[in-house]
């Protein structure tokens, strides 16, 4: 029974790793996510039937494959060890809530929606995406504060000047926040900035400077950061796969650690040696 069980794993090892079967896994998730897409249209309801069996058959096939993995494991609890692992086996769980019930077809439906974010698992180059921009999100914390700060002041004296040209859209701290947003995202900024140079002409220097801090200065910062984040990432991805050019640096340092610490010892034996014929 233990070495059918063993000869199990291997099978279920073996396909796990097959990239033919990981394609067509990655394909499986992506005719899902158009099926989701194909429900919106109004025309589908002639295809309802079919669609809800196909829905049936990616449902399935999520089960088994999910199941291909846990099983794959030598020990059932490695797999829960692992946070996509277990992001996937939620995402596959709550694709089987029915969606026949008219109470839980809004959230049946959701959670089907976000079968699409299992490409995010199965795909390294996409964890590494994700986990470089949910590590670099502490420290654009503090970018975005600056860039607050920046928008309260902008916004204070926004409201003081053109308040009286422009009530709409610069009424107060906070109209003038939102105005402010406009302008940074470049939507018709240049017709909030023509209506206060009427009244006053050199208004242009307020926004120019705006733009230049917060589309320029704070974005170029935030896009700083997220890439030294992700090559950080891309190097711990290399150490851990053992391929790329960060594992063949760390290779080369692990040697040379080894053959410097070789050369140490052979010449304290040397110097031993020299010692004893003194």
């Amino acid at each position: 029974m233990t070495l059918n069980w063993s000869r199990l794993q291997d099978r279920m090892e073996h396909l796990r790793a097959n990239k033919l079967f990981e394609t067509f896994v990655i394909a499986v998730i992506i005719a899902s996510a158009l099926l989701i897409g194909a429900k919106t249209y109004e025309q589908s309801s002639r295809f309802d039937q079919w669609i809800n069996w196909l829905d049936l058959g990616v449902t399935l096939f999520f089960l088994f494959e999910i199941m291909v993995r846990m099983a794959a494991e030598k020990r059932f609890i490695n797999f829960f060890k692992q946070g996509w692992n277990i992001f996937d086996f939620v995402i596959v769980v709550a694709s089987l809530v029915p969606i026949n019930e008219s109470e839980m077809v809004l959230i049946a439906r959701l959670l089907r929606v976000f079968r699409v974010l299992r490409l995010v698992s199965l795909i390294p180059e996409l964890r590494v995406l994700l986990a470089a921009l949910v590590k670099s999100i502490p420290r654009m914390g503090y970018v975005a504060l600056l860039m607050f700060i920046i928008f309260y002041i902008y916004a204070a004296i926004g409201s003081f000047m053109f308040n009286s040209v422009d009530p709409v859209l610069w009424g107060n701290i906070t109209i003038s926040m939102l105005t402010l947003f406009r302008v940074a995202t470049f939507e018709d900024w240049t017709d909030v900035m023509y209506a206060t140079m009427v009244d006053y002409p050199y208004s242009w220097i307020f926004y120019l400077t705006f733009i230049f801090l917060t589309a320029f200065v704070f974005l170029n910062m935030m896009i700083g950061i997220v890439l030294d984040v992700m090559q950080k990432e891309s190097e711990a991805q290399q150490l851990e796969s053992g391929e790329g050019e960060a594992a063949d640096v760390h290779w080369m340092r692990e040697h040379m650690a080894q053959m410097s610490e070789q050369l140490h010892r052979i010449e304290r034996q040397l110097e031993q040696q020299q010692g004893g014929k003194e």
